[in-house]
């Protein structure tokens, strides 16, 4: 590189911070994490910022990254942008990570703080995570939009009414290295939990919300009961709904045939103890968990809305159901289970699939090129250096995966 050169160039990292609500265990949470870790540190230097506390996940980003926390005491505190606003000095690039709060406060300092780059990744499609009014009306500050799936990109594009040229397809990507077959573990979890090996087992990996309709799957899994008695249901998550979840498990009588398991971290496990896996939500943009299944050769039974046809192919890496009918899903279900042969061929084909069109590099590269690119047409437009993208790849593609540490978790406290 010759002196002109470094004039025109710039070598050190991007300094990029996301935005996040908070950090429980959930699919943009977990695939915000799956990112940090994996991204390029040539190419851009991430840091985390939470607007309230950091959640059951804030150990294992703060052992990845600088992680930021409690900057928004109320929904309305506008004092958050003064803290952002500092925050943001000497940053290159803000993504925000899905709708609300995080996507006002987070670009509005972002543009205060003269950011060169402003994106809003969003992984929901309408209730309850609409855009919104006040989110729409700072389109104009916004660089871009990341849509996570085909489909998703049109609904954001028709819907949420975001001009087309800001709006970029970057696929939810699985590590495919961590989410594989692993009977011996799933026949670890079936120990643990009193599931009897030879009994046919259908999961739901997915946060105890009302969204995500646990109660069809329940109605389903009374169903399946009926027809094969000796099935078993896992419900692997947590939040506000779990109370009625379990309320509508007893009004069933299906206390010895589902299982809670709460919040875990060793989901590729506990999907390997699956036979099949089930989602039942009423609105999804392009679920993690669907993908997270499939890598683990799990064939998935999911209603057909918002993208999850890009990833349950009908009848090859799974079936797709009518929205919101429980007899539909139950039918699916029963079809999977008496016929293991046709289940195991899905499962193959899924994670093929998910190996060849949604893995974490394919993510990893969406976002560093969408952010050196847009920095790049801010940079010659000002007349400032633009960021030269190493051409070869970095040492370790993989980062070893860290242990869980309880005592170091420590998060920045912002006055």
């Amino acid at each position: 590189m010759s002196v002109n050169d470094v004039a025109r160039y710039r070598t050190a990292p991007l300094k990029l911070k996301f935005v996040i609500t908070s950090l429980p265990v959930g699919g943009a949470e977990t695939l915000l994490l799956n990112l940090v870790r994996r991204l390029d540190r040539r190419i851009v230097d991430p840091e985390v910022v939470c607007l309230k506390e950091p959640g059951a996940l804030g150990p294992e980003f703060s052992n990845e990254v600088a992680l930021h926390s409690h900057l928004l005491r109320s929904k309305w505190d506008v004092g958050v942008l003064g803290r952002l606003k500092k925050l943001f000095r000497s940053t290159d690039a803000v993504i925000t990570v899905g709708a609300g709060d995080k996507m006002f406060w987070g670009r509005l300092a972002a543009r205060l703080a003269k950011v060169p780059v402003v994106a809003s990744a969003l992984h929901s499609t309408g209730w309850p995570d609409g855009v919104g009014h006040l989110n729409r009306a700072l389109t104009g500050i916004t660089d871009a939009f990341i849509a996570v799936a085909e489909a998703h990109a049109d609904y954001l594009r028709d819907v949420e009414r975001f001009p087309a040229s800001k709006v970029h397809f970057i696929p939810n990507g699985v590590d495919t290295n961590r989410f594989r077959p692993a009977g011996q573990d799933g026949v670890s979890i079936r120990r643990e939990l009193g599931i009897p090996g030879d009994a046919p087992l259908v999961g739901i990996v997915a946060a105890l919300r009302s969204e995500k309709n646990h109660t069809q799957f329940l109605a389903a899994a009374k169903s399946v009961v009926r027809r094969l008695p000796n099935t078993h249901f896992l419900i692997v998550g947590d939040g506000p709904e779990r109370g009625s979840i379990e309320g509508e498990v007893k009004r069933l009588g299906l206390q010895d045939k589902v299982h809670f398991t709460g919040s875990r971290s060793d989901t590729p496990a506990l999907l390997s103890a699956m036979d099949v896996f089930c989602l039942t939500s009423r609105n999804e943009a392009n679920p993690v968990s669907i993908m997270e299944a499939l890598a683990c050769e799990v064939p998935v039974i999911a209603p057909n809305v918002g993208s999850i046809d890009e990833t349950v192919k009908d009848g090859i890496t799974g079936f797709l159901t009518e929205p919101l009918n429980s007899d539909a899903t139950a039918n699916a279900l029963l079809r999977l289970l008496s016929d293991r042969t046709t289940a195991r061929q899905l499962g193959a084909a899924g994670r093929e699939l998910i190996k060849r069109e949604w893995s974490l590099d394919r993510m990893v590269e969406g976002y560093q090129q969408l952010v050196t690119d847009i920095y790049n047409q801010k940079a010659f437009i000002a007349g400032e250096p633009s960021f030269e993208v190493p051409r070869n790849p970095p040492v370790s593609a993989i980062p070893a995966t860290p242990t869980w540490n309880s005592q170091s978790w420590e998060v920045t406290q912002q006055p």
